[in-house]
C-alpha cells in the first residue's frame, strides 16, 4: 500500500544532504553562466536570456513530473536522490559539445529564413534542459520529501546557488569556455557521492559511467563552432589569417588575429593615397573589438586624419582629451598622433587592457604606456560621475559597423549613449570644450538620426538660440562625424571644416550658414530625405519626426538604455512592404530573437509544465490560488533580479561586477529568509504580510533606487558593497520567506498540490527572464519594477483564495 509524504513521518535532513543540496545547487547557477558565455561565443549574447529560460523551464517540468509520479519516487528516495545528481553531472559534462554537433548546430541567421534551424533550436533546448531537469528533480523531490524542514533545505539551496555563482566568475579567468562545463559536472558528481547510500550496485556504475563522461568532456574538450555570420568567423576566411593571442576571462573570449591583408581604416577619404598598413584586431567572443594600433611616431601621419573622424582635431587643438569606451586604443593613438598633451582613456574591460599593455604590447609599441596617457578600468558613466576635470575634447566610440547593423546589439544596455549620458559629458567640457563621435551610414537611416536627436535635445537642454551654432557634422562615402561645441563655432573655425571637407572630399551635413548645394558636392544621395529628417531633428518640431518615422529614433535613456533598439511594432507592416518580409528580421535582429524566445519557451513551457497537470486537476480543495500564489513570486523574483543587474551596472561601473553582486547578495539573503522562515508559524493572515512589505518595499524602489545609486556612485567600493548590501538585504530576506512558507501551508493543507506549486512558480519564471527585458525596452525599468511589485501583490491576494 502506498503511502503519500503527509502520512510518514518526514526523516531529518542530515549534513551529507544539505551538502549535497548545496553542491547541486551551486553546479546549476555555474553551469547557466558557463552557457551563457559559450552561447556569446558561438551565437550573441541574446541567447542568455534562452539559457535561464530553459534552466527554469528544467525546474518547471521537473515538478510537473513530481506531481505525476510522486509516489513512485519517493518510495525510493535514497536510490532516485543519487541516480539524479550523477545524470546531471553526464549531462552537463556532455551537452556543448553535442549542441555542436553539425545536425544539431542551429544558426541565429538562419533562424528566419531556413526552418530547420528552427528545429535545430529546439533540440538545442532539449540538450541544456536535460540536466537542468534532472537536476532541479533532484532538489524538487528533496523539498517533498523535507517538506516540514523547507527552510534548511532552501537555505542550502540558496547558498549554494549563490556560491555557484562566484565560483563561475573565479574559474573563466582560468578555464576557456568549452573546458568550463566538465568541471562544473565534478561538483554534482561529488553531490551523489556524498549521499551514495551502501549496498546499490547499480548506483557505482552510474557513477563510474558520468566520471567517465566528464573524463572525456575534460581532456578533449568540444570545440565551439561561431556562427558564420560573426566578424571572427568571416575574418578568419582571409588569407593566412591566424588567432595567435587567446585569453578566456567573465568579460568575454578575447582573441587576437592577423593576417597580411588585414587592415582598417574606417571613412577613409578616397583621396588618401599613402599606404594602409595591416593592422591585427581583437574579437571579443567572436565580435569584433578593434584593431591594435602602434604607438604614433614623430612626423608619420595617421589614416584617422583623412577620415572623418579628424573633424574635432581640425576644429581646434585640444590640450586634453578623454576617450570613454576606449577599446583596442585607435582613438587614443589618434589623439596622440594630434599631439594632445594628456588623454585619459576609459576602458571597462580591464582584461583587454591588460592584454594590450601586457602580452600584446609588442604588437602596439607600448601604446598603453605612453607617457601621455592616463587608463582607468571603469564603466565610462562611472568615471564621468567621479572625475571632477574638465576636457577640450571627449571622444567616443565609433556608432555601428560599415554597411550597417542587424539589429544585434538591441537589448545590450548602452548606458553611454544616453541623454543623461551626453548631459553628463557636456557638463566635463571645458568652455571651449568639443565632443565628438563618428556614427557609419546605415541604410535605412537609424543610428545617425538617433544620435543626432540625442545631442539635439542636449543642446536644446543646455543652450539658447539657434542649435546649429554649436553643431558640425561631415559625411564621406560611409561614416558621418558629429561635433558639438560648448560655445558657439566662430566664422574661422567654420571656414576650417569647409577647407577640410574640399581636401578630403567630404560634404557638410550640418554648419552654421551651411547652403543645400554644400551637402552633396562629392558623396550623392539618390534623394535628400536624410537632410530634411536632419533639418527636422535640429528643429523644435522633432517630436514629429519621432512619431512618423518608420524607426525608434528618440533618444535612449537611463530608464531605457537601449540605443540600439530601433523597431517599432505598429511599423513592422511598413517595413516589410519596403524591404521584402523576409529582408525585416535582419534590420532588427535582436529584439525579435528575444520576442521569438518568449513565444517558443512560452510553448515549450506550456506543454511540458502546465498541460500534464490538467491530469491531475483542480479537484479536492482547488488549487487557483496555488497558481496565482506561486506565479506572482516566480514573476517578481525574475523581474527584481533582471532589473538590479541592469542598473547595478552602472553603479559598480563593471557588469561583471553587477552581476556577481546582485545574484549573490539576492540568493544569499533569500537563503537566509526562507532559513528563518522555517522558525515562523505562519496563519493565513500573517502569508499575506510579507508579500505585500516586499511589494511596498519593490514600488518605493521603482522610484528611488536610481536617484540613491546616481548620488552615491562616488563611493569607494569597499563603500559601494555595503550599500548594496544594505539595500539589497532587507528585501531579499523578506523574498525568501514566501516560497517556503506558501510551500509548507501547501504540504500541510493541500499535500498533493506541493510539486503542483513548484512546476507552477517555474513556469512563470521561465516566460519572466524574456518578459522583464521587453518590458524594460517598452516602458523602462521602473515599470519593470512596479510589475514585479504587482506580482507579489497577487501572490498576497491569493492567500484569500486559500481553502484553510
Amino acid at each position: 500500500m502506498r503511502l503519500s509524504i503527509k502520512n510518514q513521518i518526514q526523516p531529518t535532513a542530515s549534513g551529507p544532504l544539505l551538502t549535497a543540496i548545496g553542491l547541486l545547487s551551486a553546479a546549476i547557477i555555474a553551469f547557466q553562466l558557463a552557457l551563457m558565455q559559450v552561447f556569446s561565443i558561438v551565437q550573441w549574447y541574446h541567447f542568455a536570456y534562452m539559457v535561464i529560460s530553459v534552466a527554469l523551464l528544467g525546474f518547471g517540468a521537473a515538478g510537473t513530473f513530481l506531481s505525476l509520479f510522486q509516489n513512485w519516487l519517493t518510495a525510493r528516495y535514497r536510490q532516485v536522490l543519487p541516480a539524479l545528481c550523477f545524470l546531471t553531472a553526464a549531462g552537463m559534462a556532455l551537452a556543448v559539445g553535442a549542441s555542436q554537433l553539425e545536425p544539431v548546430r542551429f544558426d541565429l541567421f538562419l533562424l528566419f529564413s531556413d526552418a530547420s534551424h528552427g528545429w535545430r533550436l529546439l533540440v538545442t533546448y532539449l540538450l541544456f534542459f536535460l540536466p537542468f531537469f534532472t537536476g532541479a528533480l533532484a532538489i524538487g523531490l528533496t523539498f517533498v520529501m523535507y517538506a516540514g524542514q523547507i527552510g534548511k533545505i532552501y537555505f542550502s539551496n540558496l547558498l549554494g546557488s549563490g556560491t555557484g555563482g562566484v565560483l563561475a566568475l573565479v574559474l573563466m579567468g582560468w578555464f576557456l569556455p568549452n573546458e568550463m562545463p566538465a568541471l562544473l559536472a565534478v561538483l554534482p558528481l561529488l553531490a551523489g557521492l556524498v549521499i551514495l547510500p551502501k549496498k546499490n550496485w547499480k548506483l557505482p556504475l552510474l557513477a563510474s559511467l558520468s566520471a567517465v563522461a566528464i573524463a572525456v568532456a575534460m581532456f578533449s574538450p568540444p570545440r565551439l563552432h561561431p556562427s558564420e555570420f560573426k566578424d571572427l568567423s568571416k575574418t578568419l576566411l582571409l588569407p593566412d589569417a591566424e588567432i595567435f593571442t587567446e585569453k578566456s576571462s567573465p568579460y568575454g573570449l578575447m582573441q587576437a588575429v592577423r593576417s597580411p591583408v588585414l587592415r582598417h581604416a574606417p571613412g577613409l577619404s578616397l583621396n588618401y593615397t599613402g599606404p594602409v598598413p595591416m593592422r591585427p584586431v581583437i574579437f571579443n567572443n567572436g565580435n569584433w573589438d578593434g584593431p591594435i594600433v602602434p604607438k604614433p611616431r614623430d612626423g608619420e601621419p595617421m589614416e584617422l586624419n583623412y577620415s572623418t573622424a579628424a573633424l574635432p582635431y581640425v576644429i581646434r587643438q585640444p590640450a586634453s582629451v578623454l576617450i570613454p569606451g576606449a577599446g583596442t586604443g585607435e582613438a587614443v593613438a589618434h589623439a596622440l598622433a594630434r599631439n594632445a598633451g594628456k588623454v585619459v582613456a576609459v576602458e571597462p574591460n580591464a582584461v583587454l587592457v591588460s592584454l594590450l599593455s601586457d602580452e600584446l604590447a609588442a604588437e602596439n609599441d607600448s601604446l598603453f604606456h605612453h607617457p601621455s596617457l592616463e587608463v582607468h578600468c571603469l564603466e565610462p558613466r562611472t568615471w564621468l560621475m567621479e572625475d571632477p576635470r574638465r576636457y577640450d575634447l571627449i571622444v567616443l566610440p565609433g556608432v555601428g559597423s560599415f554597411g550597417g547593423s542587424s539589429g544585434v546589439n538591441a537589448i545590450r544596455e548602452q548606458f553611454a549613449m544616453t541623454r543623461e549620458a551626453f548631459t553628463g559629458m557636456w557638463n566635463h567640457l571645458a568652455p571651449d570644450g568639443l565632443l565628438a563621435v563618428t556614427c557609419w551610414m546605415d541604410y535605412p537611416v537609424r543610428n545617425p538620426l538617433k544620435l543626432l536627436a540625442t545631442l539635439a535635445e542636449v543642446l536644446e537642454q543646455k543652450t539658447t538660440g539657434d542649435l546649429t551654432a554649436h553643431i558640425a557634422a561631415v559625411r564621406s562615402w560611409g561614416t558621418i562625424t558629429f561635433v558639438v561645441k560648448k560655445s558657439p563655432l566662430t566664422a574661422e573655425e567654420v571656414e576650417r571644416i569647409r577647407k577640410f571637407c574640399e581636401e578630403m572630399s567630404f560634404d557638410p551635413a550640418i554648419l552654421p550658414g551651411l547652403q543645400p548645394a554644400e551637402r552633396q558636392q562629392f558623396n550623392q544621395f539618390q534623394d535628400s530625405l536624410f537632410f530634411k529628417n536632419i533639418d527636422a531633428l535640429l528643429s523644435p518640431d522633432r517630436d514629429s519626426l519621432y512619431r512618423s518615422y518608420a524607426f525608434n529614433i528618440r533618444p535612449a535613456t537611463d530608464q531605457r538604455p537601449f540605443f540600439s533598439q530601433f523597431l517599432r511594432w505598429k511599423n513592422l507592416p511598413q517595413l516589410a512592404e519596403w524591404t521584402g518580409s523576409q529582408s525585416v528580421p535582419f534590420l532588427e535582429l535582436g529584439y525579435l530573437v528575444v520576442v521569438f524566445t518568449l513565444v517558443q519557451i512560452a510553448v515549450v513551457a506550456l506543454v511540458l509544465i502546465i498541460l500534464p497537470l490538467f491530469k491531475i486537476g483542480f479537484r479536492n480543495g482547488g488549487r487557483w490560488w496555488v497558481v496565482l500564489y506561486f506565479g506572482g513570486i516566480g514573476l517578481g523574483y525574475m523581474f527584481l533580479e533582471m532589473v538590479f543587474i541592469q542598473q547595478f551596472i552602472l553603479f559598480f561601473g563593471n557588469p561583471i561586477h553587477a552581476t556577481a553582486a546582485v545574484i549573490t547578495g539576492l540568493l544569499v539573503s533569500s537563503g537566509a529568509g526562507s532559513y528563518f522562515s522555517e522558525r515562523l508559524s505562519f496563519q493565513p493572515k500573517k502569508l499575506m504580510t510579507v508579500p505585500l512589505l516586499i511589494a511596498g518595499l519593490v514600488v518605493v524602489f521603482a522610484f528611488a533606487l536610481s536617484p540613491i545609486l546616481q548620488a552615491t556612485i562616488g563611493l569607494p567600493m569597499a563603500v559601494k558593497i555595503l550599500l548594496l548590501a544594505g539595500l539589497i538585504f532587507p528585501l531579499g530576506f523578506l523574498m525568501g520567506i514566501p516560497f517556503p512558507a506558501g510551500l509548507s501551508m501547501v504540504a500541510k493543507h493541500q499535500q498533493k498540490a506541493t510539486p503542483w506549486a513548484w512546476a507552477v512558480n517555474g513556469f512563470f519564471s521561465v516566460i519572466s527572464t524574456a518578459l522583464a527585458t521587453i518590458v524594460a525596452v517598452e516602458m523602462g525599468f521602473s515599470w519593470a519594477l512596479l510589475l514585479a511589485a504587482a506580482g507579489y501583490a497577487v501572490t498576497a491576494g491569493a492567500v484569500r483564495l486559500a481553502r484553510f
